[in-house]
């Protein structure tokens, strides 16, 4: 096992190798200026090369990148062009919100996908697995921001029942200690942050959890199908084995390792896409942030944002492995 770990850690460094190259070209085919960006449209041509000269923009990219790598090994990404803040500055703050967001979309798709698959896998073909598979391809199928449009339209403006945007209402006080506000609030007990935070994270999550939610249902509903035919599930029926035990305990134990995997691939998604989602719910994420970043040429954030959605993401799928052999204890990594 600490084999395996070491080798897929050491596997990270030419990935982010080639993120970063990637990254870097693709910023810089980008149309536009960031030096124009920043002086705007009346900015004088000496004004401008004065910029991109103290910037380091007149250098060739070879050396442009060298640059940026040699700073990204000792923890330095640069400052924003915008802002002026250091990016690792402002990854962290927005970090925390785009986690809380996945993981509060992750929670709903698996529970609820998790469990319309095991219905429709224990009862298939029949009216709930042919709406729930139905349902599980309009969530595939529908587009987010839509989605997101008419969630604010009909529970924030008509019915006034949720919040339309943001993460905590204006005069509602909080003391920030992880900058997950629902945990943040727990830890410090201060329930009515908690209610309001809450309020507020229930539509963009329902609106991220869509595809998700559908992968898992229709994984977990295959899964499951192909488990309950084998031969040892059919005789803990004969046994006369209660049908909540044989479908927890021996078919779901069994059929949980493709799911364990679109779990695992879907959260790194969410991390790293919900660029659409927090922009319609003006959600202070990760997402937003380096939209707003590419939008204008702002270079050092984008392409630490991506590295560090890059990083997550092999992670995640670290974990995810290394979960493989609690699932099911006749995997080895070794």
């Amino acid at each position: 096992m600490l084999n395996y770990i070491i080798k897929r850690l050491l596997m990270i460094v030419p990935v982010i190798i080639g993120v970063s190259i990637l990254s870097f070209m693709l910023i810089h085919l980008v149309p536009g200026d960031p030096a124009r960006m920043m002086l705007g449209e009346r900015a004088t041509p000496k004004a401008m090369e004065e910029l991109r000269e103290t910037l380091g923009l007149n250098d060739p990219l070879p050396v442009q990148y060298l640059r940026f790598a040699n700073h990204a090994l000792h923890g330095d990404l640069g400052g924003s062009i915008r802002s002026k803040l250091p990016v690792t500055e402002e990854m962290a703050s927005k970090f925390p919100a785009t986690l809380e967001l996945a993981f509060f979309a992750m929670l709903i798709a698996v529970i609820v996908g998790g469990l319309a698959g095991i219905i429709s896998s224990v009862k298939p073909y029949s009216f709930f697995d042919n709406i729930s598979m139905g349902a599980a391809l309009f969530g595939v199928s529908i587009p987010i921001f839509w989605l997101g449009l008419m969630m604010i339209w009909f529970f924030g403006v008509n019915l006034h029942i949720l919040p339309p945007s943001g993460r905590i209402s204006v005069g509602v006080e909080l003391h920030k200690i992880t900058n997950m506000y629902l945990l943040d609030s727990i830890i410090t007990g201060n329930w009515k942050a908690f209610k309001d935070v809450l309020a507020h994270i229930i539509m963009p999550s329902i609106a991220l959890s869509t595809i998700p939610m559908a992968m898992v249902a229709r994984v977990t509903r295959s899964s499951m199908m192909e488990v309950l035919g084998q031969d040892y599930i059919r005789t803990a029926w004969a046994k006369g084995l209660p049908g909540r035990l044989v479908i927890f305990r021996h078919a779901l134990k069994n059929a949980f390792l493709p799911v364990l995997t679109v779990i695992g691939l879907q959260f790194g998604y969410l991390l790293g896409g919900a660029v659409m989602t927090e922009a319609i719910f003006s959600w202070p994420g990760v997402g937003r942030w380096l939209f707003v970043a590419i939008s204008a040429r702002d270079i050092p954030i984008v392409q630490g944002g991506i590295l560090m959605v890059a990083l997550v993401f092999v992670i995640i799928n670290l974990i995810v492995d290394i979960l493989y052999t609690y699932v099911d204890p006749r995997i080895r990594l070794d």
